[in-house]
Parts: structure tokens; sequence; C-alpha cells
């Protein structure tokens, strides 16, 4: 994506297909689903958050937590966390700072 960097965390998430939209007409209030954006990229970032989120990154591992404590869905919370990824790379990459692991907890 060679935007990274340039847009802000919303904007970016809406190109990767992360950013949740609603389906809303009139008086009637639709589930939250993310669409459209570029396929290959959702995926990549999906495939990436799955180990991310259960091992090697200690904050998606409490956001996984925390969001299916709170009764969401593996799915919902396995794509909130490959959001989270994306923005964390978008700031990396917009700041031209390297990747600094920390052991903790946003």
């Amino acid at each position: 994506m060679p935007e990274l960097g340039s847009l802000t965390r919303e904007q970016i998430a809406a190109l990767a297909g992360l950013a949740p939209f609603d389906h809303d007409t009139g008086r009637f209030k639709g589930q939250r689903r993310i669409a459209g954006g570029r396929g290959r990229v959702r995926k990549a970032l999906y495939a990436a958050a799955f180990p991310a989120a259960y091992r090697w990154n200690p904050p998606l591992i409490a956001l996984y937590q925390r969001l299916t404590e709170s009764k969401k869905t593996h799915k919902q919370a396995l794509t909130a966390c490959a959001r989270k990824l994306l923005v964390m790379v978008n700031a990396v990459v917009a700041r031209g700072t390297p990747w600094i692991k920390t052991e903790t907890v946003l």
C-alpha cells in the first residue's frame, strides 16, 4: 500500500476494507460490516493478526482478550486486531521510526 503513512487511521482502514460501514435506512438500524477496499491487503492483515493476537503481540493479545470477554465473536475480534495492526504500521511509517517492541499493554 503506497498510501501508508500519508493517510489518517480511518482513511487507511477504509482503503484496506477494515472500516465498519453502517447499513441503515430510515428508522432501520442495520449491522455494521466491513466492505470494499483492497481484498488482498485485508486477507493478508487478517492472516497476520491471527498469530499476533494469540501469541506474538502483547497489545493485540490484550485487545483480543478484552473483546472476546465482552461477547464479541472470534471473527469480530480478529478483524479489530487486523485493523489495529494496520493502524500501528501506518503510524510507524508516518513517523519514520523503527518498530520498538514493548511488553506493556496499551
